[in-house]
């Protein structure tokens, strides 16, 4: 399959991440099927999509001719069956490796022979993905930053079994869509979250040993070297399940106890504190009522 030929993207998971590349697809002027079983995702993804570039219009980043023309090439579905014309079929569900295996597996079923099965997952092993195919040599990392419309970077990682064609047409596919690329060895947490975690994990251990506050943790990062954002408040960005999902697979991985997750890390997941997806993480980003002062009379 030459790259020309590239014509048609299934995209699975229709949250933040999966709109996002599906929207990277459509702007470059890619066919793009976005699944997702949940109607009501493919709704708010669908209107996240628009206001997004139609955002990029009106800071003249876009035309609206390449707009308009986007917008003709998403489509949605909550049937997998119309991913079988699809040239490369990326994956961004939840990150469990039980629930990918499942998917590839599925996928592989329905996917045409010539078909890439490509995974935006940021920490699991893409050989273990792949062993749930018949075509191990068609699968391979493709991990968007997020947000995937504005982040530059897509980290590909090959697995045990990925042919050097696989490797090439997913890496001109990125190009395509205007990103770097960088490669990495298919080991847990690869390169990017291999680093960040546990610089994330480190954070969250500083402010449960009472070291020092969040807001003195973030400023401090932010100020002291140079990061746009500070740790804490990147986690809560990035979703702080997420976090601990990749401490996880870290930990498990690679068999260290310095990636062990930190206990107030589970105690945030465990309470729902998720960051800003629930509104409240580390930071609460609930809008807090401005309270009405009673002045007692003497």
């Amino acid at each position: 399959m030459a790259m020309a030929e590239i014509r048609s993207i299934g995209v699975v998971g229709g949250g933040q991440m999966g709109s996002g590349i599906a929207q990277l697809a459509a702007v470059h002027g890619v066919d793009v099927w976005l699944l997702d079983t949940d109607s009501q995702a493919l709704t708010r993804a669908t209107n996240s999509i628009s206001t997004s570039i139609q955002r990029f219009v009106s800071k003249g980043q876009l035309s609206q001719e390449v707009a308009t023309n986007a917008l003709q090439c998403l489509r949605c579905t909550s049937n997998l069956e119309e991913l079988r014309s699809a040239d490369v079929i990326i994956e961004a569900i939840v990150e469990s490796e039980d629930v990918k295996k499942k998917l590839f597996s599925e996928l592989d079923k329905i996917a045409k022979d010539s078909a890439i099965l490509a995974s935006n997952t940021s920490s699991i092993s893409i050989t273990r993905l792949a062993s749930a195919t018949t075509r191990p040599r068609q699968v391979i990392g493709m991990h968007f930053m997020n947000p995937p419309p504005i982040m530059k970077l897509v980290e590909i990682v090959r697995g045990a079994d990925t042919s050097e064609e696989t490797f090439n047409l997913t890496k001109a596919l990125a190009e395509r869509f205007g990103k770097i690329v960088i490669c990495s060895k298919d080991y847990s947490g690869f390169i990017v979250n291999r680093i960040l975690m546990p610089m994330i994990n480190e954070a969250f251990f500083t402010l449960y040993t009472g070291v020092a506050t969040k807001e003195d943790i973030d400023t401090g990062m932010k100020l002291g070297t140079n990061h746009p954002m500070g740790p804490l408040e990147l986690a809560d960005f990035i979703g702080l399940d997420v976090c601990l999902s990749i401490m996880k697979v870290l930990h498990a991985g690679l068999g260290d106890s310095k990636y062990a997750p930190c206990p107030l890390l589970q105690q945030y997941v465990d309470a729902g504190r998720l960051g800003r997806k629930r509104g409240i993480g580390v930071y609460n980003y609930h809008k807090v009522p401005e309270a009405t002062t009673v002045l007692a009379r003497i």
